[in-house]
């Protein structure tokens, strides 16, 4: 799989998105506290674009009467229909073994392992100060 580099890290807020175009396909980059998870922005339904939809979690009943609320920002809705999904993991909280978007594998690189290749050319003193956001796709 080609790797693409996404962005720094630190310009996707925890609890934020940013979303690429490889190809055709449109990926959206969740970043989960400090973890990255990357997703087709297309829902499966009627292909609504993820990346605009509203961050959730969802409501939990450990007897009757007790609610509670986990995983704050780890849903993601569809804006048009409200289709949810985990970002986490891609799969429907509605039919997790049937639908699901498709996950692209996603990794925190330093500047430096990227500029690194099969090519041999001049060399200058270089200084990496950053870390990027890659995904595979």
């Amino acid at each position: 799989m080609a790797r693409h580099v996404v962005a720094p890290v630190a310009d996707i807020a925890p609890g934020g998105r940013h979303v690429i175009t490889v190809g055709e396909r449109r990926i959206v980059v969740f970043n989960l506290g400090g973890e990255f998870f990357a997703l087709s922005d297309r829902c499966p339904h009627q292909g609504g674009s993820l990346c605009q939809g509203l961050l959730s979690g969802h409501v939990e009943s450990p007897a009757p009467g007790e609610y509670v609320y986990a995983r704050r920002g780890e849903m993601i809705r569809c804006p048009w229909h409200y289709w949810e999904f985990d970002i986490r993991t891609g799969k429907s909280w509605f039919d997790p073994k049937r639908v699901q978007l498709r996950q692209f594998q996603t990794h925190v690189e330093t500047g430096a392992a990227l500029q690194e290749g099969p090519y041999q050319a001049e060399t200058f003193p270089v200084r990496v100060e950053d870390h990027y956001v890659v995904v595979e796709a």
